[in-house]
């Protein structure tokens, strides 16, 4: 019998054809997880020999996240009828005793134990004090909060020194951490969405995202690092970070860390001994003081757990760099927050004139056009999401007589911002720049300072 691979992939395709052109193409560290529930018109034994019996199989009822309403017995049949044609795994509940039609099957086939447990339940200590019969064990829980995770490491520790084959995990955004931590904490194996398909789970991040940063390859030693704010999912980060960890020979795995307010965050940061962190919305300016650093910073490094944080703005230095080919004048700042002080600060140092206008410090268009700005600067939040319009309109409109060049810190494709310089031929500094600028700063801190 084959043992497990490192991930789990679940098929959440429309179809079983789409879900078989997936399962088939996954990589050796990978092993399909077919989800009878979800393909109720399709026969298990056929699905399961259509893969060669390398697959898990799982019947997952409704109230556990998945999609089997037809009955307890029908459901236990149909994982029956699947084991039948031999594959490599079986996913059976944690609780239930082995049924017979299933136990006459395991000489051929693995058992994966596995639990979904509700919010606010934390019971993987008293499981695994009294392990039912299994090959390897998964249990699921739900993070509240970003530091919920740290208390995955001493069960699966547990578990590693033991060989219990063991996969912990926290369900929602906040549990990504968990997620791809499984190998550096001690876990045998963890899940991960399919590519081009729907995950399976909230927080469910794509096999080839996960492979691409080497999840089933860390060791125990390995360093956090990552972003923190809300929203963090979209960040370009992880996927700038790691490569260049990777080719610095440090071992250190950079995440998407979501969390929303500072207090959250610097719980995280001492949970879970992270050595180096940028900070986005809304925790620029809220989290170096509560660490007893200026504000607003961008860049927390350290060199392990419990040293005391160095800070950084890796945003002032990409802002300094995309101003010094722009035309000199006044300019007119839009937003408020973290990078718009920073932004005030840079303008300030340069001895470019500022006009800052927000919605807590309002400007009126004829001050605009008598301040006659050279260029804009746009810091607020506007240009996240689809179909943001563009901010403060009357005062984008007073400016353009003067305007000659315009800087979006918001580094999606294109923003409403964006659109307004490029079609009043201005020039333009996307926000793909600055974030290149101030990553390329923040990278070299982290490779410099978190890793060893």
């Amino acid at each position: 019998m084959e043992p497990h691979p490192f991930y789990f992939v679940p098929l959440t395709h429309a179809t079983w054809e789409e879900a078989l052109a997936c399962a088939r193409a996954l990589p050796p560290e990978a092993m399909a997880d077919v989800r009878l529930d979800l393909f109720p018109g399709e026969d298990p034994e056929g699905m399961v020999r259509a893969l060669g019996r390398r697959c898990l199989v799982t019947c997952r009822r409704a109230g556990a996240g998945g999609a089997w309403e037809d009955g307890e017995a029908a459901r236990l049949e149909r994982l029956a009828q699947a084991a039948r044609a031999r594959p490599a795994w079986v996913d059976l509940d944690w609780d239930l005793p082995v049924p017979p039609a299933l136990g006459e099957c395991l000489t051929h086939v693995r058992l994966l134990r596995s639990a979904h447990v509700p919010p606010g339940v934390f019971d993987l200590d008293r499981r695994l004090a009294d392990l039912p019969r299994g090959d390897a064990y998964q249990w699921v829980g739900h993070a509240a909060t970003l530091a919920d995770n740290a208390r995955l490491k001493g069960p699966l520790a547990w578990a590693r020194d033991r060989g219990v084959r063991l996969s912990a995990f926290l369900m929602g955004t906040k549990g990504i951490a968990g997620r791809c931590l499984q190998a550096a904490w001690g876990g045998s194996f963890t899940c991960a969405a399919p590519d081009g398909a729907g995950p399976a789970a909230p927080g469910l991040l794509p096999l080839a995202r996960l492979m691409g940063w080497r999840c089933h390859k860390l060791h125990p030693g390995c360093g956090l690092c990552g972003v923190l704010g809300m929203p963090v999912l979209h960040s370009l980060g992880p996927d700038y970070h790691n490569p260049r960890f990777q080719r610095a020979f440090k071992d250190l795995l950079y995440l998407p860390l979501e969390c929303g307010s500072a207090p959250e965050a610097v719980a995280a940061l001492e949970a879970l001994e992270i050595l180096g962190a940028s900070l986005t919305t809304p925790l620029k300016e809220t989290v170096p003081v509560l660490l007893g650093l200026e504000s607003p910073l961008n860049t927390l490094s350290r060199r392990r757990g419990g040293c005391a944080w160095q800070g950084a703005n890796t945003d002032a230095v990409a802002l300094e760099g995309a101003l010094a080919g722009l035309e000199p004048g006044p300019v007119l700042l839009l937003g408020d927050g973290g990078v718009a002080e920073t932004s005030r600060r840079v303008l300030e140092r340069l001895g470019r004139p500022c006009l800052r206008a927000s919605r807590r410090a309002p400007q009126e268009p004829p001050a605009v056009r008598a301040w006659a700005p050279v260029g804009v600067v746009q810091t607020t939040g506007l240009g996240m999401e689809p179909g943001d319009p563009v901010p403060f309109p009357d005062l984008l409109a007073a400016a353009e007589p003067t305007a000659r060049w315009g800087v979006e810190w918001i580094y999606k494709e294109d923003t409403a911002f964006a659109a307004w310089a490029r079609e009043g031929g201005r020039r333009l500094v996307p926000g793909r720049v600055l974030f290149e600028g101030q990553a390329a700063a923040q990278s070299a801190v982290f490779i410099r300072e978190c890793g060893g």
